[in-house]
């Protein structure tokens, strides 16, 4: 089976020491492809020299996370726009949206950026990788200004509940799915929701090295402060539990979500096919 990994935060420093292992037990684990995520400008800079050091199996996106939404220029955006046209490694923006649970950056200027994000995504002509948490109905009202702007969308880590995903699914957005639906304190709601999103909608994805599912083996992943770190390797174990949700066989939710994954980020196809 193959799989692809739609959010993987390589740049965190848990991975300094031991990227080129990291990558390799995801590749035999059978993910063919991680999308490296952007959350800041400095980050996202980093993200794409990541990708290109690992051309076969790393893509990058750019983007300034709503919890960062305070950092927002129109300097960061000239920058993304330069670093975009110049590096086909660039295959979304974002990690951009909305986060009203944390309100790490005042909610105002999340919209500012969340909205100027949108804007330059639908001038390169590029896929959005979102994020939206406790701010559904604002998320909803700005994403709608520019959803027949931009190509594809997909909000990551859905978390939300069945009136946020009718939603997003009535926007043509793409679901991704994270370790949260293994969560039997929190992430239970969402067991019957997986089994409404669409095949061709849905994509999985670790967000590691958060969300370590909790449905893994006491003691799995490495030891980093107070919990243990996710990485890409877990992710056909995600898969089995979402395709056990689904009534479907891991095979066939590995062929769906790989082709969707694939075909909204223009990734090439694994080597040898």
């Amino acid at each position: 089976m193959e799989w692809i990994d739609i959010c993987f935060n390589l740049t965190h420093e848990s991975f300094n020491k031991e990227r080129d292992e990291v990558l390799e037990r995801a590749r035999e684990a059978g993910v063919s492809w991680m999308l490296i995520t952007g959350a800041d400008a400095h980050q996202s800079e980093k993200c794409l020299e990541i990708a290109d050091q690992y051309p076969d199996c790393c893509r990058a996106t750019l983007g300034v996370h709503p919890h960062l939404a305070k950092q927002w220029t129109d300097a960061i955006a000239a920058r993304f726009s330069d670093l975009a046209r110049a590096d086909a490694n660039v295959v979304a923006m974002g990690e951009m949206g909305l986060d009203y649970n944390r309100d790490f950056s005042p909610r105002p200027q999340q919209r500012i950026a969340f909205e100027a994000q949108l804007e330059l995504a639908a001038d390169l002509g590029l896929p959005v990788f979102l994020h939206e948490r406790d701010a559904h109905h604002d998320f909803a009202q700005i994403l709608r200004r520019w959803r027949d702007k931009v190509p594809a969308a997909v909000v990551h880590c859905f978390t939300g509940e069945a009136d946020a995903l009718a939603e997003y699914l009535d926007l043509d957005c793409h679901i991704g799915i994270t370790g949260w639906v293994c969560d039997e304190r929190r992430g239970t709601h969402l067991h019957p929701l997986v089994r409404t999103i669409p095949p061709g909608r849905l994509m999985i994805e670790t967000d590691a090295p958060y969300l370590l599912p909790r449905t893994l083996p006491k003691g799995t992943g490495k030891k980093i402060g107070n919990g243990r770190r996710n990485e890409p390797a877990f992710l056909p174990h995600i898969g089995e539990y979402v395709a056990q949700l689904r009534d479907e066989t891991p095979e066939d939710l590995a062929a769906h979500t790989t082709a969707t994954a694939r075909a909204f980020y223009n990734l090439p196809p694994a080597s040898g096919e």
